[in-house]
Formats: C-alpha cells, structure tokens, sequence
C-alpha cells in the first residue's frame, strides 16, 4: 500500500503563513490528481484544495484568495501554502492521489497520516 507523506504543519497565529508538503511516491504520480483536505475536531473531512494532472486547481471558498496549492511532477510533491491563517483553518491536514483507470471503473486513491496545523494566539 502507498503511503503518502506530509509534512510542514505546526502552530501558527493568526495572519502568518505555513506551507504543507506531501511527497507521493507512486509510479505515475504525473497522472494523478492531487488534494489537500481537512478535518477539524468533530466535524467531517472536507475539500482545501485540489489540482488535476493538466494543473487545473480547485479550493474551497472558504480558502480563496489564502492558499495556494501546487505540484512538481518531477519531484512527486504537492505543496500547499497557505497565507492569512485563521483560527478555524485549524485541522488535521490530509493529502490524497487520486485516479481513474482507463475504463473509469476503478479509482486508485492514496491518502497520507495527516499533519496538524494550529492557529492560535
């Protein structure tokens, strides 16, 4: 099983900037598309941020115009930097690798540990 690693969470206060990183060491990582999510204590997981294999990046509203997400194929990394941090972007930090075979019939889905990120003064 692939385990996708993250890394670059920690405590932050409000206003400053953290950049998460995840290194997905699959064999055709350029044809995955790749995620952030996030789950905050007692709610459900939800959508940050994704980018397709063509580059086409997707965030949640609520991140607009705060976070960045990008990836470097050659390095099989995701990155998401992330500005402006608030105290309700506080959560476990997930990345995913997802991808459809050719007969869109089975997806092949990678998630890493989590990393924590905390915004508090």
């Amino acid at each position: 099983q692939v385990q996708l690693v993250e890394s670059g969470g920690g405590l932050a206060q409000p206003g400053e900037s953290l950049t998460l990183s995840c290194v997905a060491p699959l064999n055709m990582f350029s044809m995955f598309a790749m995620g952030w999510y996030r789950q905050a204590p007692g709610k459900q997981r939800e959508l940050v941020a994704d980018i397709n294999r063509g580059g086409e990046m997707n965030y949640a509203d609520s991140v607009k115009g705060r976070f960045t997400i990008s990836r470097d194929n050659a390095k099989k990394t995701v990155y998401l930097q992330m500005h402006s941090l608030k105290p309700e972007d506080t959560a476990v930090y997930f990345c995913n690798a997802a991808m459809k075979s050719s007969d869109q019939r089975t997806l092949y889905q990678y998630w890493g540990q989590g990393t924590q990120v905390t915004v508090s003064s």
